[in-house]
């Protein structure tokens, strides 16, 4: 008798067959891939993929021996005897990394070349007994390359074929060893009744409107949005105004897409916290806390409303495995990032972006360094997996010049030029240099002023300024989430009340944060940030105009760093040429130049397209290498828990004493900020942090911390205050 898994029964009589387990999977993967034509092949590899478990070392493992079987490779090898090699090859790949992730191809220690010919493997053999491997002569893989990339079609294939097997094999080996956790899964509501309370929804909504110009036009964006989901899945563009409503009304062409064509999930792919917890909380409100799922490592499931919190965190936990939750909103570095991983915990989800509505909000946030391998991988997703992605903004990027022609986007909105005139709420005004003292001096002089800035030097140093003429409000990335959602509150009474309120803030404040300013100021940027700043100005439209004030800081800790610069500089030669820096003619130039500017080695920093093509013939794929170079934020910082008021210091105590203290995790990303390592090793040189469970660095000294600005920074210097998270 043959095992896969293992239970304390010494009789081994609820243990798992072997031959159980590889049916199991077998039937699980091929279900995934036949969204995409390829379960055929999903099953063979499935059936093979632990048929090194059949040797005797293995079983011996199983019976509490201390030794080190690779089960792995057999799998892997013995598709080479099976198949021909297009097949054989992808077989390899997915097999032989199902534990430990896509190898490359070539290495000199441990690629999947070594693996094949060099390793001494116990004898498998008895696997023949009990399983008959399938016939694949009938198979052919229903892709079609992309921009003549034909290498980066088929890794992108054997990807996809990956996390089928792995998100199978994952599942049934939870269904045997804990069936509890694995019933939690999947209790979700149909499309069919999730759109019937978005109908609801929006019913109630609009007959509580009142009937403005501005009202009649976001209905209308509405309709539009329903009726051009009729057409088939393809990529499309969706260009409205901040104030447009685009939330609702992509939400509304998802829905309504889904139902027409039959298809799966929904995704809204954001770029920043502040726009996820927001449009998160507005889908729960809709949906319900278990038909969304909000996956970002920001999370605080402490802001959720559940009777059975507990249970829905596991239930949400279970869903951020494999992203299998009818609805998820989650970041562009959760989401590229997992299609350019090697990682199987990454890998996992990817499997069920096919035959899906992709909603990139913000587009114009998308990752230009890696522009290119992402809009190659989004052109797959629509070409050979029967996906919808809808790149929305106001601030629409020039992107379809870079796509293929045959995926040329489709524009939902019959007219944005006209939409941006029905929406235009403000006036840009450029002050051209300024220095703090004469900054300072202009927002003193308003009563209700927002001032966005490039760094978070900067900002501290206009609000130690301001703070001496009165309260003045700070935001960065300094402080944690739950901090900034108290000041945000705040502020917003502030407003709302008519009362003094002055902010100062880094560029995490600007996409989709829900504010209204009648004067707001923004540091040189980029066309799109300046948008995105307008966006905080007259967003009710309580004024004919609002005012936006643009300046260039002439401090050496206000100037533009790095990337900053160059959209900076850009950003500048538009507002040059047009009267109007913000219209569509004007940002279309904006993105023309940029990406001129960039080139095309500049929009694939680490040649990651090319890196697939090389080898394509014999293919011999990078995975490994592309997953280290793919990268869309700055690594090495460090997690630093804040125990931020009550609640923080609350769940701090707790921590302390707990025998489980990975459990906390979740619950303390409300509490966490990111800081750099040099700055992480002086507050530990300097004895301020404390370490629990051998994963959690927590500051022991709140003084260090301030309630007007977050963690205090000795040197008074800052990086950008951009606020990318995953």
């Amino acid at each position: 008798m043959y095992y896969a898994h293992s239970t304390d029964a010494p009789d081994k009589q609820d243990w798992q067959l072997l031959s159980v387990h590889l049916q199991n999977v077998a039937d699980i993967a091929s279900d995934f891939a036949n969204t995409f034509h390829a379960g055929d092949i999903a099953y063979a590899g499935g059936l093979l993929h632990d048929i090194g478990k059949y040797s005797a070392d293995f079983q011996r493992r199983l019976e509490g021996a201390r030794i080190r079987v690779d089960h792995s490779t057999a799998g892997a090898r013995e598709v080479g005897v099976l198949y021909p090699k297009q097949f054989s090859r992808i077989l390899e790949y997915i097999i032989t990394g199902h534990h430990g992730g896509l190898l490359n191809y070539g290495s000199s220690e441990s690629g999947l070349e070594e693996r094949l010919g060099n390793k001494f493997l116990p004898d498998y053999s008895a696997y023949r007994d009990e399983i008959r491997a399938p016939d694949l002569a009938g198979f052919r893989p229903a892709v079609r390359p992309v921009q003549k990339r034909a290498g980066f079609t088929i890794a992108f294939f054997t990807r996809m074929l990956y996390s089928c097997l792995v998100d199978a094999d994952s599942l049934d080996t939870e269904a045997f060893s804990d069936p509890a956790t694995a019933s939690v899964r999947g209790r979700y509501e149909s499309f069919e009744t999730l759109s019937r309370k978005f109908d609801e929804h929006m019913a109630t909504l609009l007959s509580g409107v009142e009937e403005t110009p501005i009202n009649r036009q976001r209905r209308e964006i509405y309709e539009q949005c329903r009726e051009m989901a009729a057409l088939p899945q393809q990529m499309f563009t969706l260009t409205v105004p901040t104030g447009g409503g685009k939330t609702l009304s992509s939400m509304a062409f998802a829905l309504e897409h889904v139902q027409r064509h039959g298809l799966e999930r929904i995704f809204y792919v954001i770029p920043y916290t502040s726009i996820i917890e927001q449009n998160a909380a507005i889908f729960r409100k809709i949906f319900g806390s278990r038909n969304v799922l909000e996956h970002h490592s920001n999370f605080d499931p402490n802001t959720l409303s559940d009777d059975d919190i507990e249970s829905l965190e596991q239930f949400l936990k279970l869903s951020a495995e494999n992203w299998d939750m009818p609805i998820t909103v989650t970041t562009n570095v959760q989401f590229f990032e997992s299609l350019f991983s090697n990682k199987r915990s990454r890998c996992r989800k990817i499997h069920n972006l096919a035959r899906s509505v992709i909603i990139l909000d913000e587009a114009q946030m998308l990752p230009t360094d890696y522009l290119r391998p992402c809009l190659q991988a989004l052109s797959e997703l629509v070409r050979n997996y029967g996906s919808t992605v809808v790149i929305c903004t106001a601030t629409q990027p020039k992107l379809g010049e870079l796509l293929d022609e045959c995926l040329r986007p489709i524009e939902i909105m019959r007219s944005p030029r006209d939409l941006y005139k029905m929406f235009q709420r403000v006036n840009v005004n450029d002050l051209g240099p300024l220095s703090d003292e004469e900054l300072t001096a202009r927002l003193q002089g308003h009563r209700q002023v927002l001032c966005i800035v490039n760094t978070r030097a900067h900002a501290q140093h206009l609000h130690d300024a301001l703070s001496e003429h009165g309260r003045c409000y700070h935001l960065s990335a300094r402080m944690c989430p739950a901090h900034r959602r108290k000041q945000l509150k705040e502020i917003k009474d502030l407003l709302k009340e008519g009362a003094d309120c002055r902010v100062v803030s880094t560029q995490l404040i600007e996409a989709g944060v829900d504010i209204d300013f009648p004067i707001v100021y923004r540091a040189t940027a980029g066309i799109d940030s300046v948008a995105q700043a307008a966006g905080r100005c007259n967003r009710e439209g309580k004024a004919e105009r609002g005012e936006v004030y643009v300046f260039r800081s002439t401090e050496r800790y206000g100037q533009a760093t790095s990337w900053q610069r160059l959209t900076a500089e850009v950003g500048r030669m538009v507002m040059d040429t047009y009267d109007d820096p913000l219209s569509l003619p004007a940002v279309e130039s904006y993105f023309q130049k940029l990406y001129s500017y960039k080139g095309d080695g500049g929009l694939d920093q680490e040649e990651i397209l090319p890196s697939f093509e090389r080898g394509a013939g014999d293919l011999a794929f990078p995975f490994e290498d592309v997953g280290w170079k793919f990268s869309i934020i700055e690594q090495g910082t460090k997690d630093l828990v804040i125990p931020y008021g009550k609640e923080g210091r609350r769940l701090v105590d707790e921590l302390r004493t707990s025998e489980s203290p990975w459990k906390y995790a979740r619950r303390l990303q409300g509490y966490t900020i990111a800081i750099y390592p040099n700055e992480f090793r002086e507050l530990e040189r300097a004895g301020e942090i404390d370490l629990f469970g051998d994963r959690f660095y927590v500051l022991n000294d709140i003084s260090k911390y301030s309630e007007e600005t977050g963690l205090i920074n000795r040197k008074g210097n800052g990086g950008e205050g951009s606020l990318l998270i995953v």
